[in-house]
């Protein structure tokens, strides 16, 4: 048996870890859409580095673009099995997938028309609504917290670990001559102070654990903090400058916790009377899908839904899904709040309302997530100026504001309070993986230091042998 590192080894993106049993099934998790990575992420997202048709069982830990996006992809290319997830997963796939499909169709559009005006072959798109179509028809749902049997010999149990709604590790029970092996997948690590969903829960005793590291190397600010920072900054930016305050989210989770968090100080009569717009129809909906899934929140959102009934609406805020509506939005001068996708700022309306408001001094582009080095949000969290936006360069006027409370990531004190669960000893090794270089160092030192024995850094294409 082994385990293969096809994606986000060494890298945060493309997430694709490929299991081989002991009777030759191939089980991939995640398969996940390098993001950011200009053409080097092109091209690995165009070569998997193994058949897709010689693929059985794909089980998903969330539907994030970077652990989900290309599975149709896979499909087109000639995997043809069960894709294995939770319910909220696949209900969170089926929009998500579908955007990706549009997202890249229109990006796909503008980058043919420069490479045939540069007398260059036009390049073939990824994958269409048809192939999502196609793949969503081989979506399989489980129950979390319970074993289920897939394949010859192996079984599989989701945890919940509260990264977005539907997010789980994923813990395989592998049989070798007979003798089970534990071997757990984290995916992304949630974070116990979640506004909306209950924490991480502990997984089953592992032999091998292979481990997210995006935020192994820092700790985030208290969340208590945050609502006070973010009323701030609204006073500064809208109150005092008569601005605009721009935010790129992802639209599952960060996106309906910053709005959570407005409807709370809207509750309280703290915001300020300001029109707030989500603009983003995979945001609009993923709103809807979050609100049918309450089984997964904490007591506190519960308690709160009991005094203000919808904990995702209040007077002044807009859902924006027309693209003529979207497009208003850049004829209100006034002050305002303008959410949306994608959160690395690199698709989506998103570009389109930087694009409109970094050369006003008045204004602040707000960062509240991870965001690839290469990717628009993290050069402007690097200061890089001036950015390139569409193929045309923009000089940064708009303030560049950063605000991590809102991480969907657990930073090193919570993900080793999260495998406080595991008895260290029996640990046979720790593979780090969906990190930069930094974080993954760090994180591998902490472990040490906290009694792990065994504990690697995935190497891209590295295969490792499993007892």
């Amino acid at each position: 048996m082994n385990i293969t590192f096809y994606g986000a080894a060494g890298r945060v993106t493309g997430t694709k870890h490929l299991i081989t049993t002991e009777h030759n099934e191939h089980i991939l998790l995640d398969c996940g859409l390098f993001q950011g990575e200009g053409r080097a992420g092109d091209f690995l997202n165009r070569h998997f580095g193994f058949n897709p048709a010689e693929i059985d069982y794909v089980i998903l830990s969330h539907a994030h673009i970077d652990h989900s996006g290309l599975l149709p992809r896979l499909v087109k290319e000639g995997f043809s099995g069960p894709i294995y997830c939770n319910e909220s997963t696949a209900d969170l796939c089926r929009l998500m997938l579908m955007d990706s499909a549009k997202i890249q169709q229109s990006d796909m559009e503008r980058v043919n028309r420069r490479r045939i005006a540069r007398g260059e072959p036009a390049l073939e798109i990824l994958y269409d609504e048809n192939d999502v179509q196609q793949t969503l028809g081989l979506f399989q749902t489980l129950r979390n917290e319970h074993w289920t049997h897939i394949g010859k010999d192996t079984r599989v149990f989701l945890t919940p670990n509260a990264h977005i709604l539907g997010s789980v590790s994923i813990t395989l029970e592998l049989l070798k001559n007979g003798v089970p092996t534990i071997l757990t997948f984290t995916g992304d690590i949630g974070r116990p102070g979640d506004s909306i969903l209950e924490g991480p829960k502990a997984f089953p005793q592992s032999d091998y654990i292979i481990c997210e590291s995006t935020y192994g190397d820092r700790l985030h600010p208290a969340a208590e903090d945050a609502e006070k920072a973010l009323l701030q900054l609204v006073s500064e930016t809208c109150i005092e400058k008569r601005g605009k305050i721009i935010i790129p989210a992802f639209s599952v989770d960060r996106t309906q916790e910053i709005i959570y968090m407005l409807d709370r100080l809207a509750y309280q009569r703290k915001l300020p009377n300001i029109d707030v717009y989500v603009d983003s129809p995979l945001s609009v909906q993923a709103t809807h899908i979050m609100g049918r899934h309450r089984e997964e929140f904490n007591r506190e959102i519960l308690d709160y839904i009991t005094k203000d009934g919808n904990p995702f609406d209040f007077p002044t805020l807009h859902y924006i899904s027309k693209v003529e509506d979207s497009k208003k939005i850049n004829e209100n001068n006034g002050p305002c709040i303008i959410i949306s996708a994608s959160g690395m700022a690199d698709a989506g309306r998103i570009k389109h309302h930087i694009a409109n408001n970094i050369q006003n001094a008045a204004n602040t582009i707000l960062l509240v997530g991870y965001a690839t080095p290469d990717s628009l949000a993290g050069r402007l969290r690097d200061g890089v100026n001036p950015v390139r936006i569409f193929g045309e360069d923009y000089p940064v006027e708009a303030r560049v504001a950063s605000m991590p409370y809102f991480s969907a990531h657990a930073d090193y004190a919570e993900m080793l309070d999260y495998l406080s669960c595991q008895h260290k000893a029996s640990v046979k090794g720790v593979y780090l993986v969906h990190g930069d270089q930094p974080a993954l160092a760090a994180w591998k030192s902490h472990l040490l230091n906290h009694g792990y024995k065994n504990v690697f850094i995935a190497e891209d294409k590295q295969t490792i042998e499993i007892e």
